[in-house]
């Protein structure tokens, strides 16, 4: 079901915090309420998925444009331009980029291999409880192992315990764990490309949109 007012109140309201954690929470709600089957466990849907769902949800729900004012940071004399440029941006224009996504098995050497997901919905909930980046990467991608294969026979991470999946991590050399790595630096994401030019100036300027703060303004 779409939105309701008081949901997008809260939504609005969760925006102007500008706090990462406040805005997530506010989304988990929001799809959870309108989300009118027992089916679909939100918490379990890739990142991803649940961006493109929202952004989908928010057009259906308050409309299919997003009303985004950028500013001229183009220097005009020596000085920047400082005009505000008014931008409309269809939500429904927007599509997962795969452009750089990579393959999910990933082969550590000759025997060793190991099945990757992508990152789950969830794993943003637990991300302020660590104390480092570190340690939250860690986790992602210990939570994102779906099998490890050693040539003869598979272990599953849904068999396992999370602490036998992160030592096997530990475990790798550095030049494995580039593999595994590059994995998550090339997930698929959300982005639009904007053009707009500057009614003070005259300058061109190619705009790069990405991330949910910038679609459900």
């Amino acid at each position: 079901r779409p939105f309701l007012v008081k949901e997008q109140r809260n939504l609005m309201m969760a925006m102007e915090s500008d706090d990462k954690e406040t805005i997530e929470r506010n989304i988990r709600q929001v799809l959870h309420n309108c989300t009118l089957t027992e089916d679909l466990v939100i918490d379990k849907l890739p990142i991803i998925d649940v961006e493109f769902y929202f952004i989908n949800l928010r057009a259906r729900s308050v409309g299919e444009v997003v009303q985004n004012r950028y500013r001229c940071e183009n220097e005009v004399e020596e000085k920047v331009c400082g005009n505000l440029m008014d931008v409309e941006l269809n939500v429904l224009e927007i599509q997962p980029d795969m452009t750089n996504v990579v393959d999910d098995v990933i082969q550590i050497n000759d025997k060793i291999s190991v099945k990757l997901k992508f990152p789950e919905f969830s794993i943003l909930e637990r991300a302020n409880k660590f104390e480092s980046v570190t340690d939250m990467a860690f986790d992602m991608i210990a939570e994102s192992v779906e099998y490890i294969f050693d040539g003869e026979q598979y272990y599953y991470a849904a068999e396992s315990e999370p602490d036998d999946i992160i030592e096997f991590i530990e475990s790798l050399n550095q030049d494995q764990f580039n593999k595994i790595e590059n994995f998550f630096n090339n997930l698929p994401k959300l982005n639009k490309s904007i053009e707009v030019d500057c009614k003070k100036c005259g300058f061109h300027h190619t705009i790069q949109v990405e991330g949910l703060d910038s679609f459900f303004a």
